[in-house]
């Protein structure tokens, strides 16, 4: 068995197919050593351009979670700030890796960066492996059936509606988490009382639209017809709301509680109805639908 541990670097944003092939990869090779996700929160670009920065797949409590689930023994949380973001690549080395992690392998995608300005490349890390004596390990981020896997590439996909793409590139259904919060209380009034999630800032949220899926609140885990939009049926400006359905559930007290909600597959576009009876037929084929998909 050998000393040290094996360390995979990322921002593991969504935790994809991509993300789980390095942390495949470290399991292959680990030989009874410490497997170490080292991840960084927030995102880069919250530092660097702000308002460029990409809304994210998953929250930091799940990326963690997930790291667990695909390998990791431990995660590292580094804390992305100006200050970290100046440290020199020759620091990070010899502080991060080698000092704190008592890294003996690095795994690390094809194009990563690290150090100030991303002054760090693949080359440099090889040449400070010499020095502190680990070893590097570059693998390419894409699976057998596809082309490279990023987080930008599912995040387009979902913010476009494309649920059921993203969920193939996840290899599970991509979520929100958030909390139960009070709306116009509308669907409780034509029977089909939904949990409008709120405290979803700064997560990516699919295209407007109808969706089948899940809802999941505490040890609770119903199928569920999803709804994302300004319902524009009926009359008055609102923003954006996600809700949700549990399917064929009544009486459920869901506010204030924490809940998640999971999208497999996207039913239609939001469309505006000619009053409250043609959108109560649409919403039982949409629930019909989503109830046979969530089944299957």
């Amino acid at each position: 068995m050998s000393s040290g541990s094996v360390v995979v670097i990322g921002v593991f944003d969504g935790v994809h197919k991509g993300h789980q092939l390095l942390l495949n990869r470290a399991k292959e090779i680990a030989d009874g050593r410490s497997i170490i996700a080292l991840t960084f929160d927030p995102h880069p670009m919250q530092v660097f351009a702000p308002d460029r920065a990409p809304t994210m797949l998953t929250t930091l409590a799940d990326r963690v979670e997930l790291l667990k689930i695909h390998n990791a023994d431990q995660v590292a949380v580094l804390k992305f700030n100006e200050k970290f973001a100046a440290m020199s690549p020759e620091v990070f080395v010899k502080d991060v890796l080698v000092g704190q992690l008592s890294v003996s392998t690095v795994i690390v995608g094809k194009n990563f960066t690290y150090g100030h300005k991303a002054a760090g490349k693949i080359d440099s890390l090889i040449k400070d492996s010499l020095n502190f004596n680990f070893t590097v390990d570059v693998q390419e981020l894409k699976s057998e059936e596809s082309d490279v896997i990023s987080s930008s590439r599912i995040r387009k996909l979902v913010v476009e509606g494309k649920v059921e793409e993203a969920r193939t590139l996840l290899s599970r259904p991509h979520r929100l988490d958030g909390v139960v919060v009070h709306g116009e209380k509308r669907g409780r009034e034509i029977g089909y009382p939904t949990a409008n999630l709120g405290n979803i800032d700064g997560q990516t949220i699919p295209a407007d639209g109808v969706y089948a899926g899940w809802l999941t609140v505490g040890i609770n885990f119903w199928p569920a017809a999803i709804s994302i939009g300004t319902n524009p049926t009926f009359e008055g400006v609102r923003g954006r709301q996600v809700e949700a359905y549990a399917l064929d559930q009544e009486g459920l007290e869901l506010y204030d509680k924490n809940a998640s909600i999971e999208f497999g597959w996207r039913l239609r576009d939001t469309l505006k109805f000619d009053g409250l009876e043609p959108l109560l037929a649409q919403m039982k084929l949409d629930c019909d639908r989503a109830r046979a998909l969530t089944e299957g």
